[in-house]
């Protein structure tokens, strides 16, 4: 690393400056390409692999880059953005942006609905749920982990190939098509499941959707938790301003 790329850091702490010398580096490479590993990095700046590592962390925190477990450290793509008043099917939100869209089924079946379940999608006591957990990814890389419930009028679900046909657009073959819903956005942390799913470490903010779906009867059809990396992807606001002109709100 030249004199002149630390210029005005000679009192930084060294991760910071090397952060500073990758982030510069980035700014040069295309998604996907491997960043040096801390090994080289060590080497390269004359540190220990400790402070390596921070410089690397802050980038990973920042989502400037991501991590696979077992290959290294790569330079991430720009970060997924959806408006959050317009659901959009994620394959072609993707596509959309010049990216490839892809899922890896976890697991399909039929099981018992779960209290809130029953109480969303407006089932029976007793009935059950055509569950599906779904990663999402752009570009091979992990960005949601998607948890639905569906009514068992759509088992049909279960006979479709999930990993490369649009769920959507399936429903809408069964007759059910989506038109409206409702959705809360929380932050959550990593959990186990996440992180051996999501190649996400331990703590990494995540944005959780959860939405109900109706179709076009007004009836329930999709119940769905997606978890999103918050470093990979963010929802985009259109709002207005509300002026309150009651007479407490003119008062100092």
């Amino acid at each position: 690393m030249s004199d002149r790329s630390l210029r005005g850091t000679e009192f930084a702490p060294r991760y910071y400056q090397i952060e500073q010398e990758l982030k510069a580096r980035i700014r040069t490479m295309q998604p996907h390409e491997p960043l040096p590993s801390e090994a080289a990095l060590t080497e390269q700046f004359e540190v220990s692999r400790m402070t390596a590592r921070a410089a690397v962390q802050r980038l990973v925190a920042e989502g400037l880059v991501y991590r696979q477990a077992g290959r290294g450290t790569f330079v991430s793509p720009p970060v997924t953005q959806r408006r959050a008043d317009t659901l959009v099917r994620f394959s072609s939100e993707m596509r959309r942006q010049g990216r490839v869209p892809s899922s890896r089924v976890i697991s399909a079946r039929l099981r018992p609905a779960a209290p809130e379940e029953v109480s969303r999608l407006r089932l029976s006591t007793g009935a059950e749920v055509v569950a599906i957990e779904r990663v999402r990814l752009a570009d091979a890389v992990p960005v949601a982990l998607e948890q639905a419930a569906f009514p068992p009028d759509v088992r049909e679900l279960l006979a479709v190939d999930l990993a490369h046909r649009s769920l959507h657009e399936t429903l809408i073959r069964l007759g059910r098509v989506p038109m409206r819903g409702y959705a809360a956005v929380e932050a959550h942390s990593a959990g186990e499941d996440d992180c051996r799913l999501l190649d996400v470490t331990p703590g990494t903010a995540l944005l959780v959707e959860k939405r109900l779906v109706l179709d076009q009867d007004d009836n329930p059809l999709e119940l769905t938790q997606s978890r999103y990396v918050g470093a990979r992807y963010s929802l985009q606001v259109a709002f207005s301003v509300d002026h309150d002109n009651s007479p407490a709100s003119r008062n100092p």
